[in-house]
């Protein structure tokens, strides 16, 4: 099988790790990583989801934090403090800097992201091919109005700094409208045999990789079957604050309100967890066939059977 799965960052990169877990050697895994978190900080480039997918696959993942090196240090980061220079709230460790020094000199020589990401990747060997939905800079930035009046901040200050305490009042991608999917990426989602949607973000993950021009359309047009699994379970994310950001989308955090966004057009399939059965006639009224199976990551082979779960319905959507 060639399987394409559209990933952000912890969620996607967990689900990853049990899809790899579920297939065979001989299937091919493409992932197309949203790259609308990446932040210039202390003059390098940061992809936290390309690099959270990276480090979880090849084994340096901090696994209680999900994101970042294991064994890590903060020299840098606190020497930085010293200097009084910031920002404070977004961390970088020692062992994570090196990566974004590499990915920086390289990308100033004048490769691409894609090109970078491959370089990277020939380190940690994830099992799978890592691309950026695009090479074009694009950002996520979220709307809100606090004490400062309205403005519009990176999404990293909205989740990381702020927590998403403020109300999400608008999710804008900054230069989605101009970017351009990344070599490989329409390719891939032509020539897959099965399309998945991890449980990532809907709206700042997937949601962001589906607003580069030509990738929504190319998976909708795909003549692979195209499954979903549910973020929401119970009506609350199962990490994060998703919930913030689909209120700014005028979205229900429900696993029907979620799947129904996606709509029959763009998803063939979805998965909700057994808590959420009750919605299972109403994404089959839509048109979109529905199973509810466990979907929490427990560990790897929970999320093993999660991805065969996904293969089985897209193979059923399939026939």
């Amino acid at each position: 099988m060639r399987i394409v799965a559209l990933a952000g960052g912890i969620g996607g990169a967990r689900f990853l790790r049990g899809l790899l877990a579920a297939v065979g050697p001989q299937d091919e895994i493409t992932v197309i990583g949203n790259t609308g978190d990446d932040i210039h900080l202390y003059g390098l480039k940061v992809c936290p989801d390309l690099d959270t997918v990276m480090y979880t696959l090849g084994g340096g993942i901090h696994e209680e934090q999900g994101w970042g090196r294991t064994d890590e240090t903060w020299s840098i980061k606190a020497e930085m403090k010293e200097y009084g220079v910031g920002p404070e709230w977004f961390g970088l460790g020692d062992r994570d800097f090196a990566t974004h020094l590499v990915r920086s000199q390289m990308l100033t020589a004048g490769y691409s992201l894609s090109q970078v990401t491959e370089a990277l990747c020939v380190r940690w060997k994830p099992g799978v091919r890592l691309l950026p939905m695009s090479d074009d800079r694009v950002e996520t930035h979220v709307r809100i109005t606090d004490e400062q009046g309205t403005r519009a901040i990176h999404f990293q200050e909205y989740w990381v700094k702020l927590h998403a305490a403020v109300d999400a009042e608008a999710i804008i991608p900054v230069g989605a409208d101009t970017a351009k999917p990344a070599p490989g990426v329409l390719e891939a989602i032509a020539d897959a045999d099965v399309i998945l949607l991890p449980p990532s973000n809907p709206v700042v993950s997937i949601g962001t990789i589906l607003s580069v021009p030509g990738i929504r359309e190319a998976v909708a047009a795909a003549p692979a079957p195209v499954v979903g699994l549910s973020p929401i379970i119970g009506g609350a994310p199962v990490r994060g604050m998703a919930d913030k950001v689909l209120a700014a989308v005028g979205v229900e955090a429900t696993a029907e309100a979620v799947a129904l966004d996606y709509g029959s057009a763009l998803i063939d399939g979805w998965l909700v967890d057994t808590a959420d059965r009750d919605s299972v006639a109403a994404v089959e009224a839509a048109g979109i066939a529905c199973r509810a199976v466990p979907l929490l990551m427990t560990d790897v082979e929970a999320t093993a059977e999660m991805a065969r779960a996904a293969l089985a319905l897209a193979e059923q959507v399939r026939t």
